[in-house]
């Protein structure tokens, strides 16, 4: 006997799940769709050196590694986002029409400490969108207008985008007196600052051996009420925290023309997204009334990081969607309703007499889209009226020798108890509406 169980990290999931996980894809599909994006897929294994080396030494840890060959040229590992795998489809096929806009929805795996009430697993889904070959401001507002409307369309209210620039990031740390060589390390310690308390970020700073005048002008600033007019002043001196704040200033006007709420996102200068490839704007996604649950999404501008297989960049913008997140979220938070089907009727068997005009149904029913289940076996009515009430199946179609004389169809609703006899065109005109 083998015990059945699931490795850890990773989950199973039955019918109501996926109906559920079904219905935020699709919001999700139809929102890429509408803004011109166009799907992809990538295999789930890539070659380890193509993944190394651009997340950042913490991430990198969590890459899967395959290690059936290791130490040869085949070394291998499942990919631990979709933004490096794409980065190497655009690498590999020079002659995409751009900009190109792709977006794609697959698991990625990470070596990752499971927290299911965060909705943090090992294997999960992401729902990737994003944009290579330009540099427009747009592009980034677009990230931003979609995570809005997908996050609306879901049910979510009080969801805040939250958006900074990694430019106004390299900015600060030329201001506090650091070498541009330092700025990633800043960058994972502040990104941070969300989940523990400055203390620990000092802490984590001083173990990396920077300079104490350095941390101690770093908190004096990041304790400021810091608005993108009051850093331009503050930063007036260091070139790149200006072009970052100028990008950001034709976001958030992008942003207020496409009519997204002003009060759905906001600069925050404590956001620096601890992966290293993030060259400009950064957004991420956060529940501020339910802060254990963590970002729903996060992206940013990936100006370098096909040039890291071409030898030449490209302007790259992209945002994540986390699909596990999300659904975790709508759990907790009462956003799904109890759907255990997709069935819409279930039409009734009564064995050999009226098998062939119940099956006639099934198929007129089917032809006309509404789904439809056959009882396989004949049964008492109440044993099948109990499947239905299990899976939830709202309507039962029953046609006895009385329904077969009169070319007619008996339909209950499971939820109330009415029962009607109908003609097959009243039939279809009442489960499509």
């Amino acid at each position: 006997m083998i015990q059945p169980r699931t490795f850890k990290g990773a989950r199973d999931f039955l019918p109501e799940q996926m109906l559920h996980r079904e219905r935020i894809t699709q919001v999700m599909r139809q929102t890429f769709k509408k803004y011109g994006f166009a799907p992809i897929e990538t295999p789930a294994i890539e070659y380890l050196d193509v993944l190394t080396g651009k997340y950042g030494e913490d991430a990198d840890r969590l890459i899967y590694r395959l290690n059936y060959k290791n130490g040869s040229k085949d070394e291998a590992a499942l990919h631990y986002d979709l933004t490096v795998p794409f980065s190497r489809v655009v690498a590999m096929n020079p002659d995409l029409a751009m900009p190109f806009k792709r977006y794609q929805i697959q698991p990625v795996w990470r070596a990752d400490r499971p927290q299911p009430h965060q909705g943090r697993f090992r294997e999960f889904y992401q729902c990737d969108v994003d944009c290579v070959g330009s540099s427009s401001m747009v592009i980034d507002a677009e990230m931003v207008a979609i995570t809005y409307e997908v996050l609306s369309q879901l049910g979510f209210e009080g969801f805040l985008i939250k958006i900074n620039n990694r430019k106004i990031l390299n900015g600060i740390t030329q201001y506090v007196g650091l070498d541009a060589s330092w700025t990633l390390e800043v960058c994972r310690s502040i990104d941070k600052l969300d989940k523990v308390e400055w203390s620990e970020v000092r802490k984590e700073l001083t173990d990396k051996n920077i300079a104490e005048d350095a941390i101690a002008k770093l908190e004096f600033l990041l304790q400021k009420e810091l608005t993108l007019t009051n850093l331009e002043a503050e930063l007036s001196a260091v070139e790149v925290a200006q072009e970052g704040i100028r990008e950001l200033k034709q976001v958030f006007a992008y942003l207020d023309i496409l009519g997204i709420p002003a009060s759905a996102y906001r600069f925050d200068i404590s956001l620096a997204r601890g992966l290293d490839y993030y060259t400009g704007p950064i957004f991420e996604t956060k529940l501020p009334a339910h802060p254990h649950i963590g970002s729903l999404t996060g992206g940013g501008r990936y100006d370098t990081l096909i040039g890291m297989f071409t030898g030449k960049d490209m302007p790259s913008v992209g945002t994540t969607l986390g699909l596990d997140r999300i659904f975790t979220a709508m759990q907790q938070l009462n956003l799904l309703e109890d759907v255990k089907t997709s069935t819409q009727v279930l039409v009734a068997n009564f064995g050999d007499d009226t098998m062939q005009d119940a099956l006639s149904l099934v198929k007129s029913l089917r032809e006309n889209n509404v789904n439809t289940e056959f009882y396989p076996e004949p049964a008492k009515m109440k044993k099948q009226f109990a499947y239905c009430d299990k899976k939830k199946i709202p309507y039962v179609c029953i046609i006895g020798e009385t329904e077969k004389a009169a070319q007619k169809v008996s339909v209950k609703n499971m939820q109330t108890g009415e029962q009607h006899v109908v003609s097959l065109e009243e039939l279809v005109f009442l489960l499509k509406k």
